[in-house]
């Protein structure tokens, strides 16, 4: 009998080109904006050190004579200093790159947290069900129900306490992902408990019973994957909420410090100067935040479109 042959695969490029994700996105004149406009957000904060004039945390690179400096196209502005200066000699684009990228990496981080702690909770609750179940939930319940710029205040200011005097400014970032954490998993944890409940009640899970697979295997190899889309979705979008939540707690006062300036922290730094004539101190960070915001929020507005079988 003549041996058949396997047909070649496809390259990555081609398989990318021929995917649903792929057509969709190239068809969708939204998410192309918005991944363009993140990406290059991404990319300028990532190299803020190559394409800026000064080091903000520097203070030896600040020019106190340069303060309140005009942006460029103004009267009284100076080059280099494209949007101008803030009180204190700095430059306002490199202040919001080194910015943006705090904002960013505390918003990847505090997805990412809340994402280990929610999918842990949901596969436990989903999975083992009675008195686990009951006791998660109700602990998620509990925090559904004060609101989460509360939750997160709260959790920021306890932690920030119990840290020495010396640490606190050090430890800032990591105090603010664990508030923001800690105020967001119960999303990721609802969402994966449903699945799991729907899950584990399939033929495979049972012949993986009947084998003794373990049970830590069962859900992490077995049943995980399967939840994976909705929490994908879900994590896309919270990403813009944690900036904003990031954002809102530096504006209160209890976030990152001025010497380690995000976006939160130049804008409340700027509101105090902003019928003072110098409004370009707080207007650009304003619309950096909003930039990358509205960007997220569209990509992940795409993906829950593009992830949802009905709309196919």
């Amino acid at each position: 009998m003549p041996q058949t042959t396997k047909a070649p695969r496809p390259p990555l490029i081609q398989r990318l080109r021929n995917n649903d994700m792929w057509w969709s996105f190239t068809h969708s004149k939204a998410a192309m904006a918005a991944a363009f406009i993140l990406a290059l957000l991404i990319l300028t904060a990532i190299f803020a050190p190559i394409i800026t004039v000064q080091n903000p945390y520097d203070g030896a690179q600040l020019d106190m004579w340069k303060a309140e400096l005009p942006p460029i196209w103004q009267e009284g502005g100076e080059w280099p200093y494209l949007l101008g200066t803030d009180t204190q000699g700095r430059d306002m684009l490199s202040a919001i790159l080194y910015g943006t990228r705090i904002s960013i990496i505390i918003g990847v981080a505090s997805v990412a947290l809340s994402l280990l702690i929610g999918m842990s909770t949901g596969l436990l609750a989903g999975y083992f069900g009675g008195f686990v179940d009951n006791l998660l939930m109700r602990i998620g319940d509990i925090t559904l129900s004060i609101p989460t710029i509360l939750v997160a205040i709260l959790v920021a200011t306890v932690v920030r306490q119990m840290l020495p005097a010396e640490l606190r400014e050090i430890g800032a970032a990591a105090v603010l992902v664990l508030a923001i954490s800690l105020s967001a998993w119960v999303q990721y944890a609802r969402t994966v408990r449903a699945q799991v409940i729907v899950e584990r009640r399939k033929e495979y899970v049972q012949a993986a019973h009947l084998i003794k697979v373990p049970a830590l295997r069962i859900m992490a190899w077995h049943i995980l994957p399967n939840t994976l889309t909705p929490v994908l979705v879900a994590a896309t979008l919270n990403f813009g909420m944690a900036i904003l939540t990031e954002a809102t707690l530096s504006f209160l006062g209890i976030g990152m410090p001025p010497g380690q300036p995000s976006l939160g922290s130049l804008i409340r730094i700027g509101n105090q100067f902003l019928f003072s004539g110098a409004w370009w101190i707080v207007v650009f960070p304003v619309a950096q935040l909003c930039l990358l915001v509205v960007a997220v929020n569209l990509l992940g507005d795409w993906l829950r479109d593009a992830l949802n079988p009905k709309l196919r």
